[in-house]
């Protein structure tokens, strides 16, 4: 399936501003919601919400719901920020915690 059919089947995430993402070593990255990062947020809320945050299977998960977005970031590294972040999940087996901020 393509991304937007995988991200159509996941819930809203239109009350969320952003998703805060901590990683133990005191890394903060964030993700707002807005054109052009709203189905990640969407994807990321949904991946925190069964994962309990970014582990290897959650990235997994989204590698694989990102769908042909996926082999395009691992085409064009930088170019797709967000699936980089699960292929550095899988690369480096850190774990990132996920904080929903409401709008």
């Amino acid at each position: 399936m393509a991304f937007a059919d995988n991200l159509a089947a996941l819930p809203a995430a239109d009350l969320l501003a952003r998703i805060e993402l901590t990683r133990a070593d005191g890394v903060v990255e964030t993700i707002e919601n807005r054109p052009g990062s709203a189905g990640s947020v969407r994807l990321y809320a949904w991946l925190a919400r069964q994962y309990g945050g970014i582990d290897a299977a959650a990235a997994e998960e989204g590698l694989r719901l990102y769908a042909e977005h996926t082999l395009d970031a691992r085409q064009h590294p930088g170019k797709h920020p967000n699936i980089d972040r699960l292929l550095g999940v899988l690369a480096s087996g850190r774990v990132w915690q996920v904080r929903l901020e409401e709008a």
